[in-house]
């Protein structure tokens, strides 16, 4: 299986990138093809351009992007919550490759008003997430505004309809002895989505 795996924190020593290592090692152990990207230290470029809009990205990054998220079977999102959001550069890498007809694709008639036919061939997605934020404020006070990004929003607009996202906190706080068993759900969650393949 080809997995996608898309990480959006730019200091290395992070947990995000903890749990980025995670998921590559657990998806290769289990004998799956992963294209990984770390935004930051691969300098993606977030802003939309007007190449973009003409219908085609001149920037040939751009385009291995959208090859590879179309022939993902599975996708992985790592990043931290910042005001509610992911970081302008995930942001922006949603704003540039999942882009229509890459994506996405509305009916010949369709202005761009009405529902889109999902094209993404990933029959799942996960999202794992850290945050400074207490689960009762996060989700009494905001909402949890990342759910509803990347379940509604994002995923369901492009035709994945499993997603399973996780929340680690509160990161500021935590032990050695809790980040290392937070490694090991991700790993597990990891493999039970992506479980090994088959040798036969």
């Amino acid at each position: 299986m080809k997995v996608s795996v898309i990480l959006g924190h730019p200091y290395s020593k992070s947990f995000n990138h903890a749990i980025a290592e995670t998921v590559v090692t657990t998806l290769q152990k289990n004998g799956h093809k992963v294209y990984f990207h770390d935004l930051y230290a691969e300098k993606f470029n977030p802003l939309v351009t007007a190449s973009d809009f003409a219908g085609q990205s001149l920037e040939e990054v751009v385009q291995k992007h959208q090859a590879e998220i179309k022939e993902a079977e599975g996708i992985v999102i790592v990043h931290p919550n910042w005001w509610g959001q992911p970081p302008a550069i995930l942001k922006g890498w949603v704003d540039r490759v999942l882009w229509n007809n890459v994506a996405y694709q509305f009916d010949e008639a369709d202005n761009g008003g009405g529902v889109p036919k999902g094209l993404l061939k990933a029959k799942s997605a996960l999202v794992f997430n850290t945050s400074n934020t207490p689960a009762e404020r996060e989700e009494t006070v905001f909402g949890d505004p990342l759910e509803s990004i990347w379940k509604k929003c994002i995923f369901d607009f492009c035709g994945v309809k499993e997603v399973y996202r996780m929340m680690f906190r509160v990161i500021a706080d935590s032990t050695d002895a809790e980040r290392k068993q937070w490694l090991n759900e991700v790993a597990a969650i990891v493999s039970r989505y992506y479980p090994e393949e088959s040798t036969d």
